[in-house]
């Protein structure tokens, strides 16, 4: 039975809200588990750059989190415009 379009926005809007619910709590866990004496460090001319693996992680799960959130709308946009199913 096809779902109507009130339903797939609220399966979407789930999935958004369980995408971004599991990214923060896979960041927060990156964040709390690893040191923030550990990193990367990136030499310039006059300063040297640190950046912790937990701040690499974190922001890595929030990326994930934003990439879903867009690839989902784009789908329910194309599925809007007729151009793709939904399911």
């Amino acid at each position: 039975m096809p779902l109507n379009l009130m339903q797939q926005t609220l399966q979407l809007g789930f999935r958004i809200a369980i995408a971004w619910a599991g990214g923060f709590l896979i960041a927060a866990a990156v964040r709390a588990v690893l040191p923030d004496q550990l990193g990367l460090n990136f030499a310039g001319k006059h300063s040297t750059l640190f950046i912790p693996f937990s701040r690499i992680g974190f922001w890595t799960c929030i990326w994930a989190a934003v990439t879903v959130t867009v690839l989902v709308v784009i789908r329910a946009m194309m599925g809007d415009i007729g151009s793709g199913p939904v399911r």
